[in-house]
């Protein structure tokens, strides 16, 4: 029996990286109240809004698996999500200037058979950034869709020094994970 995959999510980033691996999916959009989630430790939100959307999502046919994920920057035990506004986004970049962060990626996979969860972590080190630095960022507008205020797919890129752990985790999916993962569930 063939398998489809369902992506339980609107992400553009997450749509690029399963199509840059080849993966046939489709979107199945939910809209889930993520206020409900209300710790302050990354690695637990993650999961939980990951368990959301995936419970959320409906399972059509026998043959789908669902792919729900949710992504946050943590640092110095803050969640870091989308900035509101540019003095948030600002506020957000200054803080992690010249540090590490970490960033949490959740995802579940859901079958009508089985639930699979798992997180995973990268830590990221920006550069020193001076005050005309982070204004020059904020200005492309690019902060303001993406944890963390930076987009490391994009303009961002010039504000990280170096990177541990998956780099495709920061950028929204551990697409190398997901894939193994898939691979398992599927018998391949």
């Amino acid at each position: 029996m063939s398998h489809n995959l369902i992506l339980a999510s609107s992400s553009p980033r997450r749509k690029e990286l399963l199509q840059q691996v080849d993966i046939p999916f489709t979107v199945r959009k939910q809209n889930v109240d993520e206020s409900v989630i209300t710790t302050n430790d990354p690695r637990e939100k993650v999961e939980k809004l990951a368990i959301l959307k995936g419970r959320y999502t409906d399972i059509q046919h026998e043959n789908e698996i669902i792919l729900a994920a949710d992504t946050v920057v943590s640092f110095q035990n803050r969640i870091f999500e989308k900035p509101a506004d540019k003095e948030e986004a600002f506020q957000m970049l200054s803080s992690m200037s010249g540090k590490i962060h970490e960033v949490y990626t959740g995802v579940m996979l859901r079958t009508q058979m089985t639930e699979q969860v798992f997180v995973e972590k990268t830590l990221v080190e920006f550069w020193p950034l001076s005050d005309d630095e982070i204004n020059r960022y904020i200005i492309t507008g690019d902060p303001f869709d993406k944890a963390g205020a930076y987009g490391i797919q994009s303009g961002g890129a010039v504000l990280v020094k170096g990177i541990q752990g998956d780099y495709y985790n920061v950028v929204g999916l551990p697409v190398s994970r997901v894939v193994r993962e898939l691979e398992r569930i599927w018998g391949n």
